[in-house]
């Protein structure tokens, strides 16, 4: 399901495009409008909504976007004309399609449960891929002669179903294994940790990004709107009125955003509370051209800037690996190489079952017979360790002991279909 809905995620924008483009492309004719004319079509056509998110047109002949929530508390993005005005269509957030793919890939679309779940999934897969490689090893021999690389031909069947499932897993195992760490830095649990610990230790936000002293707050980047992994947990801070207590336009904030080099394709929050801020938040293809922007809603004062120059290394290296894990850094040639790792992902799993299949015992599991862990203590050990870095696999693996050691062994059927006894 990971690889099937990853390898669809791949190709994000090429989807969307293809169904909205009635909706994201018109003619330029005419003079461009502001933002705050823009937003004001929209309140004109729907005056009982609250408009939450601004997005100005990529280019000539793009429509802007700008996010509402309606009367029902709806989530929903308005399509306009920046030209004529004219809303050239609306999208209720629950109903894009690429959306409702993320959603399943990252959690089932059963929230907090669904993300756990999938993140054992992948720790179990990575661990999988571990063992599968130290399995299939070759000896010295076999590397000096290249034959466990290539999957030639066999004269013995069950050495060519092995072949079948080892060889192509060893070619895509490094990519595999890449795609696969870089994916858990969006789960919940595991993800959450690693930006906590990066924050604790230093290796989080430079004073550098703050204009004045870093907030002490509550809330975090994330909560504002769709940024940036590395500034996901980043503070927010509070706008004071001071002596204005009026909101500044909306044009104000896109033309700070454009006047300090922030990319086209960008993201405007709007403030959420009479101390929020405006957020600016740009996150495009490539993780060079990542900024967060938190501007203060009464004087326009940017309040902090936090941009891929002030990035930590780690920091730079997982915004990297993010955007190469959603098919975005490098264009055509990311996706290919991401879609041939799902492709393979998905041939390994299938090949695995044929060769269980094929050699297990009738109306058994055809599991090995368990063997002394001292025996195997090293094993054990990087299991161990293995569950300390990756707790939820840990969690599973207790949770497997204890239903082998108090229910399977207890029943007659269960323990002779799972140990061969």
């Amino acid at each position: 399901m990971l690889a099937v809905t990853g390898a669809s995620y791949l190709f994000r924008g090429n989807i969307e495009h293809w169904l909205y483009q009635d909706y994201t492309e018109v003619s330029a004719e005419g003079e461009r409008h502001e933002a705050s004319v823009v937003t004001q079509a929209v309140l004109d056509e729907r005056p009982e909504a609250h408009i939450t998110r601004y997005q100005p047109p990529g280019g000539e002949g793009q429509a802007a976007e700008v996010g509402i929530t309606t009367a029902s508390e709806e989530g929903m993005t308005v399509f306009v004309n920046p030209y004529t005005l004219d809303i050239t269509g609306t999208l209720l957030n629950k109903n894009r399609v690429m959306d409702r793919v993320q959603e399943f890939h990252g959690e089932l679309m059963i929230g907090t449960t669904g993300d756990r779940i999938v993140e054992t999934a992948a720790c179990w897969t990575i661990f999988m891929l571990i063992s599968g490689l130290y399995l299939w090893w070759p000896s010295r021999s076999q590397m000096a002669n290249r034959k466990s690389f290539l999957p030639g031909p066999s004269d013995n069947k069950r050495q060519k179903r092995k072949r079948i499932h080892s060889v192509p897993a060893f070619w895509i195992s490094g990519g595999l294994l890449f795609f696969l760490l870089t994916g858990m830095l969006w789960t919940g649990f595991w993800g959450d940790g690693v930006q906590r610990i990066a924050t604790s230790t230093g290796i989080g936000y430079p004073p550098s990004i703050w204009v004045g002293e870093a907030p002490v707050s509550d809330a975090v980047t994330t909560d504002t709107g769709d940024v940036s992994w590395a500034a996901e947990q980043m503070p927010v801070p509070e706008s004071y009125a001071g002596n204005a207590y009026e909101r500044i336009s909306i044009d104000h904030v896109v033309n700070t955003a454009e006047r300090t080099g922030v990319v086209s394709g960008f993201n405007v929050y709007y403030p959420s509370s009479e101390t929020g801020v405006f957020t600016v938040s740009a996150f495009p293809d490539q993780a060079q051209n990542e900024v967060t922007m938190h501007i203060n809603q009464y004087n326009g004062s940017i309040l902090a800037d936090y941009r891929w120059e002030q990035y930590p290394l780690p920091a730079k290296v997982m915004a990297m690996g993010i955007t190469i894990h959603k098919g975005l850094q490098f264009g055509i040639w990311n996706q290919l190489f991401g879609l041939l790792i799902c492709v393979g992902l998905i041939g390994i799993i299938l090949s695995g079952i044929r060769l269980w299949w094929t050699r297990r015992p009738a109306g058994k599991l055809g599991a090995p017979k368990s063997m002394s862990a001292w025996k195997f203590r090293g094993f054990v050990f990087l299991v161990i360790g293995f569950g300390i870095v990756f707790p939820l696999f840990g969690l599973s693996v207790l949770i497997l002991y204890a239903l082998d050691y108090l229910i399977i062994r207890r029943i007659s059927r269960l323990r002779t279909f799972f140990h061969m006894t």
